[in-house]
């Protein structure tokens, strides 16, 4: 087998491959003769047909199917040859496949990048240091207490912040109406952003029977084209303006979330430990997150095979359906613009390179201790944890996730080595929700 080389642009490889006739000949030769044996032909005892005619009878097919197992082979035996390690798929181009000539083909694709990790000496990261306070805890305490609120009607006073009101509204624009702008008995919980802004900070002060129109103005970048940034005006009539009911912090509260003794002091002892469970894990991910953008910030320049670029970006559209519940559907793909996943999928293939070198450099496997420590932890957020545990332990698959993770926190932990780590001073609602 001759094979030659060529670098076209980039990880770009042509790689030239020629196979002597010898090597396709026997095997087509060597398959018709096994086929002599139980091919039936009319005019012909089973097993009796003429090697001739089974070679003129059924020569092309075997011959095409030769040719195609050849070419894997070898090629696989010249990449290795070469020492090559192709992203993707090969493009094949057959140059000669004529019977008695050496087969001759080329096949084009890409190679994985050498990747020099760059380290991060220097570096300035930030770290949000926050704890959790009696207030974080009573905040916490009034979103459970919403959650399970009932609402009673309030027929005499105005409609204020966190009130749900029954409304009708038509929306119009240059005194037209539009499409999706109108709704009837339609309700509505006041200060839950639900609309357009200005929208429920309109309503606030009306009373049943009331009516109002809202001049508002649609945010620049709204969905709908033809509402991006228009003036428009909602006619409001408000209906009905219930109250919120909060549930009493008693036992049967309690036990909704989990708590079945103790009381209030061992409800708030229960969510707080939650919550700083949360808050580590929140501030371990912002530093994990800021480590990874710097490191795809010091590769900018690593050149990435469009081959797994495109194998990543199916695998986020495959994603996103799922997230939208389309995921068991038989869904085109194609639907989705490539355009919308294909920063994601180049900062995604980048970190898999680059982590994947400092593993394969650092010679780095999974410490056993913290993939127990990761399984617990889980584990302890579920009410039988040695059930969880036992799991994930006697599940290959789930167990290999942990362990990736586990091995990812090990690279990230060595990259910050030398990264400069910056304390921030945070709250526990700055760091979970920093858009607050």
């Amino acid at each position: 087998m001759q094979v030659s080389i060529e670098t076209t642009s980039g990880l770009e490889r042509r790689l030239t491959v020629s196979v002597p006739a010898a090597r396709v000949e026997q095997d087509v030769d060597a398959r018709l003769k096994k086929a002599a044996k139980t091919v039936r032909l009319n005019g012909f005892r089973p097993g009796k047909v003429p090697f001739k005619v089974v070679k003129q009878r059924f020569g092309d097919g075997v011959r095409q199917e030769v040719i195609g197992e050849v070419v894997n082979q070898t090629f696989y035996e010249a990449v290795v040859q070469e020492k090559l390690q192709p992203a993707g798929q090969p493009a094949i181009e057959a140059k000669q496949i004529e019977a008695g000539k050496d087969l001759e083909y080329i096949a084009t694709f890409e190679i994985y990048p050498e990747v020099t990790v760059a380290e991060l000496d220097g570096v300035e990261l930030e770290k949000p240091v926050a704890e959790v306070t009696d207030k974080d805890v009573d905040n916490m305490i009034d979103i459970f207490r919403k959650q399970q609120a009932t609402w009673k009607e309030a027929p005499r006073r105005a409609a204020k912040m966190d009130d749900q009101v029954t409304i009708d509204f038509v929306g119009t624009k240059d005194g037209e109406e539009f499409a999706g702008g109108s709704a009837s008995g339609q309700t509505l919980v006041l200060g839950s952003g639900n609309m357009i802004p200005g929208f429920e900070d309109g309503i606030v002060g009306m009373k049943k029977g009331e009516e109002k129109v809202l001049e508002l103005t649609f945010p620049e970048d709204y969905h709908a084209e033809e509402l991006k940034g228009a003036a428009v005006q909602f006619a409001v009539t408000l209906h009905k303006v219930e109250g919120q009911q909060l549930p009493k912090l008693d036992e049967e509260f309690f036990a909704k979330y989990g708590v079945e003794e103790g009381g209030e002091d061992v409800f708030r002892t229960e969510i707080k430990a939650n919550m700083e469970r949360e808050l580590k894990n929140a501030i371990k991910a912002k530093v994990k997150s800021s480590v990874l953008d710097k490191v795809v910030e010091a590769h900018d320049s690593l050149q990435i095979p469009a081959a797994l670029i495109n194998n990543e970006i199916v695998a986020l559209k495959r994603q996103a359906l799922q997230q939208y519940g389309m995921g068991g559907q038989d869904v085109d793909l194609n639907m989705l613009p490539n355009e919308m996943f294909q920063d994601q999928a180049k900062r995604r293939v980048a970190l898999g390179l680059i982590l994947s070198e400092v593993v394969k450099s650092k010679e780095l496997k999974a410490d056993a201790n913290k993939v127990r420590a990761m399984v617990e932890e889980i584990a302890s957020t579920y009410q039988d944890p040695q059930e969880v545990i036992d799991y994930y332990y006697s599940n290959q698959d789930q167990l290999q996730g942990i362990e990736s993770a586990v091995l990812e926190d090990q690279v990230v932990e060595i990259l910050l080595e030398k990264a400069k780590v910056v304390e921030t001073a945070s709250t526990y609602e700055g760091v979970l929700n920093p858009s607050a």
